[in-house]
């Protein structure tokens, strides 16, 4: 039998849906006591006012956790270095934070002897899942409340309603009543006529925030040098910065540009198909560079096998299954493979594209010596032949059993 919850630890944005939950915790569990969680992965202002309002509307104190340095070193640059990329197009910018945040709201609420963790992740989202692996891997004992499972509000304009009728101050209306979540790798946008594969979205109503539509993007391109430490991004145009500053500069260049911008209909892990449009210019900047790179830093053994486990690290991350012995596992495989993924890649950034302009490395395997279509005195082009018998000897060996069969 659960005991009874006196003391919960609420993972909190201050949007919609985590607003409501305060109030509606205390109404419908004994008035317990609800302490919020805000974990910062580059919100930037969507956290001001945000203790003034967790206080206002029920909670008993706001911890407010810089999580940025953490989540670029920990979380985003082991996802770069991996290459993954879930379906072909999502960069990951929401999944890869939750495990931050839930693993940070875990370590609070059994500091605080807390008998519940809430999060306001809806039952048909893949976050709720996210959340609560976290959650069972680092506090296994730990009650989990999810209010949308169980509460009679149905849709986000009932919670806008209760929100109404509570005097919950919110920033939304039923206008603009997109579901967002912003990061400092990216910022999604879903809901409203999103919903409906058919329509374009409305890029009139201005919803991006991170860049421009390429159209209105400058009419003279923008060149940027990302150098690179064993995969990890470490310097912008020769200046050494740290991933946070680095991403952020990259955030503006790329935004600036047109850059990153993705309008995705993805498989959900409990099985909807949902639609978005995401902004992720620095992480899709980093994406190519990082991968160009690994064109000429890698054997064509490695980089083939690397994309197999960084299908299925996207597929982890996704899942939310980061605190788990096969990613443990795999990430060891990539940073085995990021050992000579070191130098330096230039990109130009024209009208929403990223187009390569120049690669170098001390480590590369690319040999102008060899690969020329001129004259060389390297590669002796007599031994192919040998190379194509023997690799051509099950071809040939079968053919030859099917026409002697064809004889008889």
């Amino acid at each position: 039998m659960s005991k009874p919850i006196k003391k919960v630890v609420l993972a909190y944005s201050g949007g919609l849906d985590t607003s409501v939950i305060i109030p509606w915790l205390k109404e419908n569990y004994d008035n317990c006591e609800v302490i919020a969680v805000s974990g910062d992965v580059g919100q930037g202002t969507e956290l001001d006012g945000l203790e003034e309002k967790a206080l206002k509307t029920g909670a008993s104190k706001l911890y407010i956790e810089d999580l940025k340095k953490e989540f670029v070193e920990d979380y985003i640059f082991p996802t770069l270095k991996a290459g993954a990329i879930y379906e072909g197009e999502y960069l990951l910018g929401t999944s890869i934070a939750r495990p931050v945040i839930a693993k940070r709201i875990a370590e609070i609420a059994l500091a605080e002897g807390a008998d519940a963790i809430a999060h306001g992740c809806t039952g048909k989202g893949n976050d709720q899942v996210r959340f609560e692996l976290t959650i069972k891997a680092l506090a296994p004992n730990m009650q989990i409340i999810a209010p949308w499972r169980t509460w009679e509000m149905k849709s986000r304009e009932d919670e806008i309603a209760y929100a109404e009728a509570h005097d919950i101050p919110l920033k939304i209306s039923r206008e603009t009543n997109y579901s967002k979540d912003k990061n400092l790798w990216h910022l999604s946008h879903e809901g409203l006529e999103l919903e409906d594969p058919a329509n374009e979205p409305n890029w009139a109503n201005s919803f991006l925030e991170m860049g421009v539509l390429p159209q209105d993007a400058p009419d003279v391109p923008t060149y940027v040098k990302i150098g690179f430490e064993k995969g990890v991004p470490v310097s912008l145009d020769g200046v050494k910065m740290d991933g946070v500053s680095l991403i952020e500069k990259l955030n503006a260049l790329g935004g600036a540009n047109g850059c990153g911008i993705a309008d995705i209909v993805e498989n959900r892990l409990v099985g909807i198909k949902c639609r978005g449009v995401y902004e992720t210019p620095g992480g899709s900047i980093l994406y190519k560079a990082h991968k160009i790179l690994e064109t000429i830093c890698l054997d064509r053994d490695t980089m083939h096998y690397k994309e197999l486990v960084a299908s299925k690290m996207a597929e982890l991350v996704y899942d939310g299954k980061w605190f788990t012995t096969l990613h443990e596992a795999l990430a060891a495989f990539v940073d085995k493979t990021q050992e000579t993924v070191t130098g330096e890649v230039t990109l130009k950034l024209y009208k929403g594209n990223i187009i390569p302009a120049g690669v170098t490395s001390p480590y590369s395997l690319y040999s102008e010596e060899i690969a020329t279509f001129g004259e060389d005195h390297v590669y002796d082009q007599k031994d192919s032949a040998g190379f194509i018998t023997l690799f051509g000897l099950q071809i040939k060996t079968k053919a030859l059993m099917e026409q002697k069969h064809k004889k008889a």
